[in-house]
């Protein structure tokens, strides 16, 4: 319905789309979230305590022992000895490293570990070579897996690879070539090495699976968590839409009805602030980088529209604020402009943690909003010196 042209309640100002900006879509993180990466890391520390415990325990219970039983009758038992002194503060060093989050540098162990190796299956000597004094054959693996933790897996066969030639090195030079022995150096060397192996790669699926199952966890919940705010915000939305589109039918029926007269100030500021709310509600669900400019703009424009001129002023950028505040920033401005006759000055100081929207206008005959007020998160100052109106609201970050 069209009223006489004082009354901005009109199908065209109201319902006339805004322009909308191009919004670039966001792409889908890269990454999994920190969450999955937590989980991953508690898989992955669980893991490293796992392999710790069973060098230490091979190195102190098994080697140890073999050791100090086989004494003198090594080939050179003070080298066997240094070589177990040695992995065990490198298996030291490693492990702190490993506790502590990190990782050790792998390239200068793995060259001392294999010294060591060569220099244990040489101190041993040919009487000891498939004896637990040569403790290289089962223990140092779990070193190698230590020393490269969350390398790649190839690195580990290499080692391993390279302690399997030295073993069958020493086999060959000392003469140990029947078949008995063949079978058993390879069977040594297959044994000593297979569940190193195993430990490796398990626990790298287990942490990238533990990973994984997180990420998808997340992604559910987060989707989730969406949609339940999808589905507030458009409850909250078509009650405040029911509201506001009951108040605009309400002016309309008394003008259809003749119980209001358009050229009656009250009744055009009842038409225009219904049509600014209307308004401002449909600017609300616009995606544009930022919202509180926007839906002031629509407000802004639509006093312009019925002859009001006005003055948008911004400075500085406000944050992303909830719809809540949004509105209690807003609405003031909204009935203050509905009111507003001869030109207004809107004004929008923002920072991080504070934003200031202002409207100014010249006084006049008419309603005025005598309440100030302070509870909520937005503050409400309403002012007039016979001159001017003055109207603010405040919102401070807590």
């Amino acid at each position: 319905m069209a009223t006489e042209s004082g009354t901005a309640l009109t199908a065209d100002s109201v319902l006339r789309p805004l322009p909308r900006p191009r919004v670039a879509t966001r792409p889908a993180p890269a990454t999994a979230p920190p969450e999955a990466h937590a989980v991953a890391d508690a898989s992955d520390g669980g893991a490293r305590i796992a392999a710790i415990v069973i060098a230490a325990a091979w190195h102190l219970a098994v080697a140890l022992p073999a050791v100090l039983r086989a004494g003198p009758g090594m080939a050179a038992p003070a080298v066997v000895a240094a070589g177990w002194l040695v992995t065990a503060l490198v298996g030291v060093g490693t492990g702190v490293r490993l506790l502590r989050g990190g990782l050790p540098p792998a390239r200068p162990l793995a060259v001392v570990l294999l010294v060591v190796d060569a220099a244990v299956v040489a101190g041993a000597g040919e009487r000891f070579l498939f004896s637990t004094a040569n403790w290289v054959w089962g223990g140092l693996a779990w070193f190698f897996l230590l020393a490269l933790w969350q390398r790649s897996v190839r690195w580990l066969l290499v080692m391993l690879a390279a302690h399997g030639a030295t073993a069958m090195t020493a086999v060959v030079l000392y003469g140990a070539t029947a078949p008995a022995d063949l079978s058993r150096a390879t069977m040594y060397v297959y044994g000593t090495s297979t569940l190193p192996v195993a430990v490796f790669v398990g626990a790298a699926a287990i942490t990238a699976q533990a990973r994984d199952r997180a990420a998808t966890a997340a992604a559910a919940l987060a989707v989730a968590a969406e949609r339940e705010a999808a589905e507030r915000a458009r409850t909250e939305r078509q009650e405040r839409l029911a509201l506001v589109s009951g108040t605009a039918e309400e002016v309309l029926a008394e003008l259809a009805a003749g119980d209001a007269d358009p050229a009656d100030p009250a009744v055009r500021r009842r038409a225009v602030l219904a049509a600014a709310r209307l308004r401002r509600l449909i600017a609300e669900s616009d995606d544009v980088p930022d919202a509180l400019l926007h839906e002031l703009r629509a407000a802004a424009d639509l006093a312009e529209r019925n002859g009001l001129p006005i003055d948008l002023v911004a400075v500085g950028m406000p944050p992303e604020l909830p719809v809540e505040i949004r509105r209690g920033l807003a609405d003031p401005l909204t009935a203050a402009l509905a009111a507003a006759e001869g030109w207004a000055r809107l004004t929008v100081v923002a920072g991080p943690d504070e934003v200031v929207v202002s409207l100014v206008t010249p006084d006049h005959d008419g309603p005025d909003e005598t309440t100030t007020g302070g509870g909520g998160p937005v503050e409400h100052l309403h002012e007039r010196d016979g001159e001017i109106r003055w109207t603010q609201t405040r919102w401070r970050r807590t």
